[in-house]
């Protein structure tokens, strides 16, 4: 199991919405009403990009670490 790690980026919208995406895997982008849920939506959304390459056998983009080890994240 690995556990992949990148930086996004989050702004809010001049209509109150908030967008977040990730750089490094590109079209990986998504919105949410509040900030909380463009971070969960983006966070399946990474998920379900990365596990396609997975699945591929493609190669994971530069911009992404990666740890051989679960791991949890916190940011405050």
């Amino acid at each position: 199991m690995k556990t992949y790690i990148f930086t996004v980026g989050i702004e809010q919208e001049e209509d109150g919405r908030w967008s977040a995406w990730v750089d490094a895997l590109p079209g990986c982008a998504v919105w949410g009403h509040s900030k909380h849920e463009a971070l969960e939506a983006l966070q399946e959304a990474a998920h379900a990009y990365i596990q396609v390459l997975v699945d591929k056998g493609q190669p994971i983009p530069p911009g992404v670490q990666s740890i051989d080890a679960p791991a949890v994240a916190v940011t405050v």
